[in-house]
């Protein structure tokens, strides 16, 4: 049996970088969020409904003014008929206050691929994207930030190797979100196809937002037959929905997004990328963690084979792009 711990070894990296440390966050924390496009707006709207009770305040910045005028005035008019529930405000920020916050959203995004994009769209967008997150990584060793990094903009996990390697700051600051939706796409199949069941009680995702994220129906009892047809539908159920002639933006902006930033927060269990690797080689992977008192704590349960070699695949390839 190998272990999830056991995957820098394949890159020959023998001394990991630690996660046993954490951003410096509050009870309550100021969140600030680069461009409101759909996946962007979508996100906020979440935050505002549901994050009550670990947001100060949800600050957003958009290239467009506009945007951001707009939506400052709609979603502060999403109200219970009292003015209960405790929705945190939305405020415009300057580009140049973007770090003076807790936690920090990058959903900016150059050349967001047609619907009649052939392939994975996701790796379409790495050339474009990476200079954008090197725009702020710069921003952020300047103002030698200390919260959280969330980086929501595909594809991901590449993506937050940029910010990190970028900007210097600790590993544990930068989380790659991407793959919660991968989780409730595996979960919307098991709950329509009784050969998927099992997922819904035993199953995991890990890996990348992509073409190779690994699907497990069980870690414990893996049936690798069973898991690779329920990972085939999952990887395919964006180009499922851009079929219909629809960007599917709405459940990745909740599912991995919004909600999985709140779990962050709260110190609960959610999917997010945690760097695994050195200060030199290694990669963002997906995978079921939390933080706590000592720091990031990710599922480490002992993998059957067929298993581990489909995630130290994963692994291997995303330590390959830069």
């Amino acid at each position: 049996m190998m272990y999830i711990h056991d995957l820098p070894g394949e890159i020959g990296v023998i001394t990991p970088v630690s996660l046993r440390a954490l951003p410096q966050l509050r009870k309550k924390n100021r969140l600030h969020i680069v461009a409101l496009g759909d996946v962007g707006m979508t996100m906020l709207l979440g935050l505002r409904l549901l994050g009550g009770d670990v947001l100060e305040y949800c600050g957003i910045y958009d290239i467009n003014e506009k945007n951001s005028e707009r939506l400052e005035m709609e979603m502060n008019q999403i109200s219970y008929p009292g003015g209960e529930g405790g929705l945190p405000p939305v405020k415009i920020v300057a580009e140049a206050d973007l770090f003076d916050c807790d936690v920090f959203v990058f959903c900016a995004a150059k050349g967001v691929p047609a619907l009649d994009t052939v392939g994975d769209v996701r790796m379409a967008q790495l050339a474009a994207n990476r200079e954008l997150v090197r725009h702020f990584a710069a921003m952020a060793a300047k103002a030698a930030y200390k919260g959280l990094i969330c980086i929501v903009s595909d594809p991901v996990d590449p993506l937050c190797k940029v910010f990190l390697q970028t900007s210097g700051l600790q590993a544990v600051q930068v989380q790659g979100y991407g793959l919660g939706v991968m989780n409730g796409r595996a979960r919307y199949y098991a709950e329509r196809n009784p050969e998927f069941k099992q997922y819904l009680t035993e199953g995991r995702v890990f890996g990348p937002h992509g073409e190779d994220l690994v699907v497990a129906n069980s870690v414990a009892h893996y049936d690798d037959d069973v898991s690779r047809r329920l990972t085939d539908l999952v990887v395919h159920a964006n180009l499922a929905v851009r079929g219909l002639g629809y960007k599917p933006y709405i459940a990745p902006a909740l599912s991995s997004a919004a909600l999985s930033v709140l779990l962050t927060l709260r110190g609960d269990r959610h999917y997010s990328s945690l760097w695994f690797g050195n200060a030199e080689k290694g990669a963002f992977l997906g995978l079921c963690n939390r933080f706590t008192p000592y720091g990031a704590e990710y599922e480490d349960p002992p993998l059957p084979d067929a298993l581990y070699e489909r995630i130290r695949t994963a692994y291997v390839r995303l330590c390959e792009l830069s």
